[in-house]
């Protein structure tokens, strides 16, 4: 099973921070949207219901079409998914600092 990421650890595995915690996780990709569903272990109504959000904020982008199929990734220049990935590298640094202190300790 896959472990938790400290984003959701903070915010909660509501399905739309576990769709944009999964584009975060694998930034600089394209999905199309039953990928999304299937990497962010969410259903297919989940996905659906959230979806609106994700392009009224732009906090997702379309990449490619082919035919009727569209990829969607991470909008990147948007500047709350820049907020949320702010946040997502200050949890990761406190995480590590946690972890440092915990070796100092072990060692004294």
């Amino acid at each position: 099973m896959k472990e938790t990421s400290l984003l959701l650890q903070l915010i909660g595995e509501n399905p739309l921070f576990k769709i944009i915690d999964f584009l975060i996780e694998n930034k600089g990709m394209d999905f199309t949207k039953k990928d999304i569903i299937s990497g962010a272990n969410i259903s297919r109504a989940a996905l659906f219901n959230y979806w609106g959000q994700l392009e009224r904020y732009s906090i997702i982008l379309v990449t490619r079409k082919f035919g009727k199929t569209k990829l969607y990734t991470l909008n990147n220049s948007n500047s709350l998914v820049k907020h949320i990935l702010d946040l997502e590298l200050a949890l990761i640094k406190t995480s590590m600092e946690k972890a440092n202190n915990k070796e100092i300790l072990v060692e004294s």
